[in-house]
């Protein structure tokens, strides 16, 4: 399938514009992240490698581990039901977290 059809099977209207992106360890299944994905976001992970986001905060794409080196490498990226959130599998080098955590979930509520 080619990207841009793969881009039209996402609804990021119901969000404005952006998509809820579950980021889980391909061999482990342990979920390492929540993050946010616009079209522009989800086209550059589709042609590279590695993992693109959008920052809300910041307001602009971000490559994870462009500043770390805590790369996450796809493995494969499958999308929910309703079309409006995004799960990547990901081979991860170093941690996932901005803590220094291998994940994002590691406290207890």
């Amino acid at each position: 399938m080619e990207i841009l059809e793969r881009l039209e099977n996402v609804n990021f209207e119901k969000g404005n514009g952006l998509v809820p992106t579950i980021v889980q360890d391909h061999k482990t299944k342990e979920v390492l992240m929540l993050a946010y994905m616009n079209k522009e976001s989800l086209k550059k992970t589709l042609e590279g490698d590695t993992t693109w986001f959008y920052s809300r905060s910041r307001n602009e794409l971000w490559n994870k581990g462009a500043t770390s080196g805590h790369f996450q490498y796809v493995k494969e990226i499958k999308i929910d039901c309703d079309n409006d959130t995004i799960l990547i599998l990901v081979e991860q080098v170093g941690a996932a977290c901005h803590t220094g955590n291998k994940t994002c979930f590691y406290r207890d509520l």
